[in-house]
């Protein structure tokens, strides 16, 4: 390892001596200098890791030799020793971007460990998250073996998500490919068990089913309406559990995260299918019965999610909740963004408002754009990254901002989440077969059945029947389903996008999240 170069400032450089003297016997090269005009001199012409310097000096002061290093080299860490514990003394240093604050007198160990800190912090921090993963993995391995019910599915996705989280701290290549296996073990017993029990759920007399798409409201929002507290419904389309995670630091600067939870997503994981179950209360096979003019097929023409509102409305009457008052928004581009911030006081009066918010699709269907989002989420850390940017500089996020001081609720959700495809498996069929890359409908579909999860009866899996004899198959783990015509060029331009409609941990198993204002009891 590079050794780590250190410079002290500070008048008294005698006293010094022996704590010099103990951090190079640790392997650090010492560097003293008796004031803050030397020390600005000598970083702009040495490589420096990290300054500590006194505070109290003749000639020019720490906290301005702080500034003027910082003008030279933004990156050097600094650390401020100092007699002084004044409130004003220790807001201005940390205002001025300091990495630790020591007060004096100081011994050798506590500098020490200020240093290890700040520098070796990473290392640390990588060796002790291989080390934690190691030990976790036999328990994985354990559960995804003991028969999980869909509840402790929903847990082992969130184990599987910390540790992805977690992994990006790791610097063992080797541990996160073991980490990578595992995620893509439990999504094959996963495609099993969505194989086994889905049509199951779908059973109105189901007393095993979990929460899914159309139960929502139901069980999720509604029983939290109360007079004189608004509730804001966010429907992020499109985002995964992790991708939650990376805003949720956002979120906590201004509101109190109440109740984290996930439900399971419809099949197809789509917009259309998942988004008006949500706001019907139904499956879409009801949809079509109850509403047969409204409803859409893949194939049909015209916009497949045009009457979210009107679907709402009949499921509040179904709920005996016509009373409620509610608004109804869709974002669908920044200047429909910009209008929200507008007008989000106003929505105050509401007992309910609901912001769909249509980033994440734009973002995953820029089809003409393919390339470059591959570039800027070529992998699923990027695409946490991405989205994490989007959110902190969206309308949204200044939109609740201007709201935070209110007492309120946010229930925050989606229709589905999406997975990075990398294997592909052909698929023959009609003129009338539809195009989606993770699910397919269509008459005399020609597949490899270990490849998909297949309904000759669209009904059995709560779906309508678009043509006579359609069936509907869907592409498991990280499968996407391509012709056979224009294969290989199919293939190399959709292999490593983010795509839904399928069967994975990531599509299906999203977040719902009940978050309050920070002034609500």
């Amino acid at each position: 390892m590079a050794s780590v170069k250190i410079l002290w400032v500070d008048d008294e450089t005698e006293s010094l001596q022996s704590q010099k003297l103990f951090l190079e016997h640790k392997g650090y090269e010492v560097f003293t200098l008796t004031n803050g005009f030397d020390a600005i001199e000598y970083v702009k012409s040495h490589p420096v890791d990290l300054v500590l310097m006194d505070e109290s000096m003749p000639g020019i002061t720490g906290l301005e030799t702080l500034g003027r290093i910082k003008e030279v080299n933004a990156q050097i860490p600094i650390v401020l020793i100092t007699k002084n514990e004044t409130e004003n003394l220790m807001d201005d240093a940390i205002g001025s971007q300091i990495a630790d604050y020591l007060i004096k007198p100081v011994n050798p160990n506590q500098v020490l460990l200020s240093i290890k800190k700040i520098i070796d912090n990473k290392r640390l921090v990588a060796e002790k998250t291989t080390t934690a993963y190691q030990q976790q993995f036999r328990d994985l391995f354990m559960a995804l073996n003991n028969n999980p019910d869909h509840n402790e599915w929903m847990e082992i996705y969130k184990k599987i998500v910390y540790w992805e989280l977690e992994m990006e701290k790791s610097e063992s290549p080797e541990m996160r490919e073991v980490f990578q296996a595992q995620k893509q073990e439990a999504n094959s017993e996963f495609c099993k068990f969505i194989s086994k029990q889905y049509t199951s759920w779908l059973n109105p007399k189901s007393f095993s089913a979990p929460i899914m798409s159309h139960h929502i409201f139901q069980f999720k929002v509604l029983p939290h309406l109360e007079k004189g507290i608004p509730v804001f419904f966010i429907l992020i389309d499109n985002l995964r559990y992790d991708q939650w995670k990376a805003i949720q630091p956002i979120f906590s600067e201004s509101f109190r995260v109440t109740e984290e939870d996930s439900f399971y997503s419809i099949l197809p994981t789509a917009t259309q299918y998942c988004r008006n179950a949500i706001f019907s209360g139904l499956l879409p096979v009801d949809i079509e019965k109850q509403f047969p003019g409204q409803w859409k097929n893949d194939d049909d023409e015209g916009g497949k999610n045009l009457f979210e509102e009107e679907f709402f409305k009949a499921q509040l009457k179904r709920m005996k909740k016509e009373d409620t008052r509610f608004s109804y928004h869709k974002i669908l581009n920044h200047s429909d963004g910009q209008q929200l911030v507008s007008n989000i006081h106003n929505l105050l009066e509401n007992d309910l408002n609901i912001i769909v918010y249509n980033f994440v699709d734009m973002l995953s269907h820029a089809r003409t754009e393919m390339e470059v989002l591959k570039e800027l989420a070529s992998d699923e850390a990027s695409y946490r990254s991405l989205t994490r940017s989007w959110f902190e500089h969206s309308p949204l996020h200044q939109a609740l901002k201007k709201i935070a001081d209110k007492k309120l609720r946010i229930i925050l959700a989606t229709d589905h989440g999406s997975i990075r495809v990398k294997t592909p498996h052909k698929v023959i069929g009609d003129k009338q077969t539809t195009t989606n890359l993770r699910y397919k409908h269509g008459r005399n579909l020609n597949f490899e059945p270990k490849d998909v999860l297949a309904f000759k009866d669209p009904k059995e899996a709560g779906l309508p029947v678009p043509n006579v004899n359609s069936s509907f198959i869907f592409a498991k783990e990280d499968g996407f389903l391509c012709y056979p015509n224009n294969y290989n060029h199919y293939v190399n331009y959709y292999k490593n996008s983010f795509q839904h409609g399928g069967i994975s941990l990531e599509e299906m198993i999203v977040p719902i999240i009940q978050m309050a204002s920070k002034n609500l009891g």
